[in-house]
């Protein structure tokens, strides 16, 4: 203890000594890191957006791509997009596969978010994009245009068509016949079937077709079912006798509003509803048909029923709900699948509900993987069964239905193939035991999503149930997606009329192989789920139809753009763009600017960069840089400080030479593509280091060659 005083004594004396020393400044330096230094300079720089000389460049327009909610979250992208640049553009969220819903209806709500936010900030937004060919709600698109199937009624016809299909018109009523009402072989649904035709003469009385009469029994309910087309814009009903209310209104297409009339086109449409309302024990059908003159309509014959949906069924589908309309009622397990019904509108046709299986990944063996119905019976040992449905995925693959017992024996219809779009299967098995109490689905060996509807299993000794597949023509299909089209402009165009003032009206249309000829789905295997080529069925004026339907909803101010990609690369696309452009005009319509995406690295061709400017300014267009960015030929990690030297270079090259080549009234503005390097993970360029900051937000020396850029040319 001793001891430790004296330590303790000793140290507070040197502390006493110590601090009544005069303190000295010891004279040495360290000089600061090079890459410290260069890093501080490069932070100095001012906010890139500071540069432009308003004066000088009143319409010049420096832009930066975000996604939708990194700007609603108002988060550091937002203030770094504020502060640098004058214009956004949203990478997916203004594009019809983001907007565009399952049964044709515009979710539009967080757009219009955007819209407004962007607007309180001070902050312009580029409309990207209107027409393209990825990015797109294909299902949707596809069951617009997909086959009409029509499958018979499970009960017998009360309506007696005899009449009709020998061309007698034995106990019809010919009440108004116009310029005549006669049977139109050939023009019925299908191939070879017929149709009753109703010429219309311009008279004032409507056409007007009276069937025979049909028993019924009055405490039960019955179907009308019609298929009804016509050669001009037409209308029409389908008034009674017999009934309380012989014109009643009616929900004929589904739609939830009953009106007093229906619409009439060129294709083919469903004409469907209940009656119960009656007053006899035996009624009359009038097809009453608007007289326009020069229309004439088209009833099939083979497909025209009025039957009781309370009668014995001719049809005993052994998979009740297999529309899947009212639920499901099938289990699965296996492979950390899921399984359900779908949201309605995602049905086959985009009618109705479907059901889906996603299966993760592929399995060792296809049974890992299964979806099961159970029959509220066993089957007939030695009977045979038709199976059909209809299917598509997420990606091509292969499914495995069978009928099984609870041992889990077996009978297997064979593979079936499945592609992205709905595909009606048929197949039959024969069950060898008398125990087959189910259903089965086998997806093991498919990844992704699969959909079924319409599945019917009956035994083959059934009668009816017979489906007829309708093929759309090529002008319904044009029509069609014409008016897809423009519902589709008039709603986004409509939505961000008071912020957005210019817009991507076409994107890259050029064919990369054939630069003078328009990219096709057409033979295309490996389709991604989000493709859909319109112009493979509105043609090569499909961009025609695009700009005057975008000039017609937009403002009369708004810039409209064509924009594609690897114009610097391929100088034959860069001029197939610009004779497309000179088409389009051709044709009635008003391109005002050509965009060029430059998605770029450091051995791009100056040279090449240079021309492609000078091709694009001597169209006298308004030219936009629509989507820079620049890699340097590695991933992040391996990225050296040369590579990083050279991308600044680059950057800073294509910046001058745009002001350089590109007079000033013709200068929208360059808009950068990825402002930070880019995740590993990320959908675009992964794991690249081609934005103006690091992931981490640190400025590179990009960002000071953009800043000396804009500094020596935008002022």
């Amino acid at each position: 203890m001793n001891q430790l005083h004296k330590i303790a004594a000793g140290l507070l004396a040197f502390v006493v000594i110590s601090s009544c020393s005069k303190y000295q400044r010891l004279e040495y330096n360290v000089d600061k890191p090079e890459s410290v230094a260069m890093q501080e300079d490069i932070d100095a720089y001012p906010a890139l957006k500071s540069y432009i000389n308003r004066a000088a460049q009143p319409g010049f327009r420096l832009g930066v791509a975000l996604g939708l909610q990194e700007y609603l979250d108002k988060g550091v992208k937002y203030r770094l997009a504020n502060r640098n640049f004058d214009e956004i553009v949203l990478g997916y969220e203004m594009k019809h596969g983001a907007v565009v819903q399952a049964d044709g209806s515009l979710n539009l709500a967080k757009v219009t978010s955007l819209l407004q936010t962007a607007k309180d900030a001070g902050m312009q937004v580029y409309g990207h994009t209107l027409a393209w060919h990825a990015n797109q709600n294909a299902a949707y698109l596809k069951g617009l245009i997909s086959p009409l199937l029509v499958t018979s009624p499970a009960y017998a016809n009360d309506l007696n068509t005899t009449g009709l299909k020998d061309n007698s018109f034995t106990n019809w009523i010919k009440l108004n016949a116009g310029k005549g009402i006669s049977m139109a072989a050939g023009a019925g649904m299908g191939a070879g079937s017929n149709a009753v035709t109703l010429n219309a003469d311009g008279a004032t009385t409507d056409l007007q077709l009276v069937t025979p009469g049909i028993a019924v029994n009055k405490a039960h309910k019955y179907e009308v079912v019609m298929y009804i087309r016509s050669d001009g814009a037409g209308e029409g009903r389908i008034s009674f006798e017999g009934l309380n209310n012989n014109t009643p209104l009616v929900d004929w297409t589904k739609s939830g509003t009953p009106t007093a009339t229906f619409i009439t086109g060129m294709s083919w449409k469903e004409i469907r509803f209940t009656i119960t309302d009656f007053a006899a024990d035996n009624i009359k059908l009038h097809f009453d048909l608007k007289n326009k003159a020069g229309v004439s309509y088209y009833i099939d014959i083979n497909n025209l029923y009025v039957y009781d949906t309370q009668g014995a069924p001719l049809v005993n589908n052994l998979v009740a709900n297999g529309d899947f309309e009212s639920g499901g009622g099938w289990g699965g397990w296996g492979g950390g699948s899921s399984r359900g019904v779908t949201a309605d509108g995602m049905g086959v046709g985009n009618k109705g509900k479907a059901f889906y299986v996603t299966n993760p990944a592929k399995s060792a063996n296809y049974w890992d993987v299964q979806t099961s119905y159970d029959f509220a019976a066993p089957l007939e040992n030695g009977a045979t069964y038709e199976l059909s449905f209809w299917v598509k995925g997420s990606a091509p693959g292969i499914i495995r239905p069978e009928l099984q017992s609870a041992n889990y024996s077996s009978n297997g219809f064979g593979q079936v193939s499945v592609t992205t779009d709905w595909t009606l299967v048929s197949i039959s098995t024969t069950a060898t035991a008398s125990d087959r109490t189910r259903l089965i689905f086998s997806y093991g060996e498919f990844a992704g999503t699969v959909y079924i509807d319409n599945v019917v299993l009956k035994n083959a000794k059934a009668s009816g149930g017979s489906t007829t597949t309708v093929e759309k023509s090529a002008l319904e299909k044009k029509t069609i997606l014409t008016q897809a089209l423009d519902t589709w402009i008039n709603g986004m165009m409509g939505a961000g009329k008071t912020v957005v003032k210019a817009w991507d009206v076409v994107n890259e249309p050029m064919d990369d192989g054939k630069p003078y000829e328009l990219k096709t789905g057409v033979g295309k295997t490996n389709m991604a789920p989000d493709e859909f080529y319109w112009q493979d069925y509105l043609g090569k004026d499909y961009a025609v139809t695009a700009f005057k339907m975008a000039r017609q909803y937009g403002n009369a101010t708004d810039l409209l753009f064509i924009n594609d990609y690897n114009l610097e690369y391929s100088l034959d696309k860069c001029r197939g763009l610009i004779a497309y452009v000179n088409y389009i005009e051709s044709q009635g319509a008003k391109v005002d600017g050509i965009g060029t995406q430059m998605h770029i690295d450091i051995t791009a061709s100056k040279d090449k960069i240079a021309e492609m400017f000078k091709l694009l300014a001597a169209t006298g267009k308004m030219i936009k840089v629509s989507e820079l960015d620049l890699g340097v030929g590695v991933k992040t990690p391996a990225a050296t400080a040369e590579q990083y030297k050279a991308q600044a270079e680059m950057y800073k090259y294509v910046i001058d030479k745009y002001f350089e080549l590109i007079p000033a009234k013709q200068r929208y503005g360059i808009t950068i593509w990825s402002p930070l390097d880019s995740p590993a993970g990320s959908g675009w360029r992964p794991g690249e280091p081609i934005g103006l900051w690091t992931e981490g937000y640190v400025r590179k020396l990009a960002y000071a060659a953009v800043a000396k850029a804009l500094e020596a040319n935008a002022k």
